[in-house]
């Protein structure tokens, strides 16, 4: 079985060091004891965990939702639709984020075209938006056809 220092493991899953170390501590890769003499040496199976790991987090799992699916991986009662439940929840997280993000982009088109591009900045029209009116949230601007009365 061909092992790998720290380094070369890190080099070989695609991440750095620091992110090994890291995974480490979070309980997501067990830290290979260390011998007398030498240094730390990692399995291809840890370098297949990494990458899965890394993987995980690029299609948007949280690390303490890739616990999960680690733990499900590891447990021999699971099923795949256990898996699958954990990415469809995963995908109405994202649908719900495009939502928000196509709301978001909504109303700054929204400003911008109600802008004119040009004059004195107390009468920007983009910045009298985000000003809150009074009783209103302070969260919350109005979009320039809410000034106007409009939902």
């Amino acid at each position: 079985m061909t092992t790998l220092t720290i380094g070369t493991a890190a080099q070989a899953a695609g991440v750095n060091v620091e992110t090994i170390r890291f995974y480490e501590r979070r309980g997501l890769v067990a830290q290979p004891p260390k011998p007398k003499e030498g240094y730390r040496e990692y399995s291809p199976a840890t370098i297949s965990r990494i990458r899965f790991i890394r993987r995980a987090q690029e299609i948007g799992f949280s690390l303490r939702e890739i616990e999960e699916l680690l733990s499900l991986r590891a447990d021999p009662r699971a099923d795949c639709g256990d898996v699958r439940e954990k990415a469809r929840a995963k995908l109405d997280v994202v649908d719900q984020k495009i939502a928000e993000l196509k709301r978001v982009r909504a109303a700054l088109n929204e400003v911008i075209l109600a802008c004119p591009g040009r004059g004195a900045l107390r009468a920007c029209s983009i910045l009298e938006t985000l000003e809150p009116s009074p009783g209103q949230p302070a969260s919350r601007g109005t979009t320039p056809s809410q000034k106007r009365g409009h939902p």
